[in-house]
């Protein structure tokens, strides 16, 4: 009987590079980067400013093409689709969290977590919506337009409508940027109970440890290249790329949400295309 072959990483880098014109010269922003992310794993990139990781993000994502390399999503191909097929492809598989929240003003807090399960024709958007809303502690707080809430909760609701659709793979950006350190913590709890209920893929970038304490490895970028990895004890048993020093990291929060979870994309995608480098 013939032996199942493994399941292809949730996301794959190989030999990733971006190069950008800068005056008359090109600026290396990613350097041959390669990474796995197995299903299920939660990773941390850090750096610091112009380390290339919202670059590789946006990579990841599709929301820009590499110079050389390739992005593989499931073991699909994404960096040469056309946009149409990239779209429909995020809108099946991949969730995303933003620093700046990216919640539409006009709608109200359960409008926005509602617009990516109508947009996927779910039949049970309302229900799931304040499923939602309840495991991240805003249930009286669905009628709220953005503007009435604190960064906090509108974070939280960010959170909330990328889990909607229950995405194969969440990218988050800087989750926590624009937050004072003990909401950030807060949401940072809800982001790890949410994604280890879902079983959701992570990777995030960060220039905060603190941040990437919550996932199973955090890899280190400089000046566009990894240069070191640090795997949680008791994270997924992957290997870890070779020629990297790889060190144990501490074990990242742990907080019970109720409710029922679930992930998504949703329609402001485009807006991260001019603001995905760092």
């Amino acid at each position: 009987m013939a032996t199942p072959s493994p399941a292809p990483p949730r996301l794959e880098l190989r030999q990733l590079t971006r190069r950008l014109p800068s005056g008359e010269r090109l600026l290396t922003v990613l350097d041959g980067v390669d990474l796995a992310v197995a299903p299920g794993e939660s990773v941390a990139v850090l750096g610091p400013s112009g380390s290339g990781k919202s670059t590789l993000l946006a990579l990841a994502a599709g929301l820009d093409r590499p110079t050389e390399g390739e992005v593989l999503l499931d073991g699909e191909p994404i960096h040469a689709l056309s946009e149409d097929r990239l779209a429909r492809l995020r809108r099946r598989k991949v969730g995303f969290v933003f620093q700046s929240f990216q919640l539409l003003g006009n709608l109200t807090a359960r409008e926005n977590v509602l617009l990516p399960l109508e947009i996927a024709g779910a039949r049970d958007a309302g229900r799931r919506a304040d499923e939602l809303l309840a495991a991240v502690g805003l249930s009286e707080r669905g009628h709220h337009y953005p503007s009435q809430l604190s960064g906090g909760e509108q974070q939280r609701v960010a959170l909330a409508r990328a889990f909607a659709t229950r995405p194969p793979l969440l990218l988050a950006d800087e989750p926590t940027g624009n937050l004072d350190s003990a909401t950030g913590r807060r949401v940072l709890e809800v982001l790890a109970a949410l994604r280890e209920r879902e079983g959701t893929t992570l990777v995030l970038v960060t220039h905060d440890p603190a941040v990437a304490a919550i996932a199973d490895r955090r890899v280190h970028l400089a000046d566009g290249r990894i240069v070191r990895e640090e795997r949680r004890a008791g994270g997924p048993d992957e290997p870890v790329a070779a020629g990297t020093g790889v060190e144990p990291a501490a074990a990242g929060p742990r907080v019970e949400v109720a409710g029922r979870a679930a992930g998504s994309e949703d329609r402001q995608v485009a807006r991260a295309r001019g603001g995905a480098r760092e």
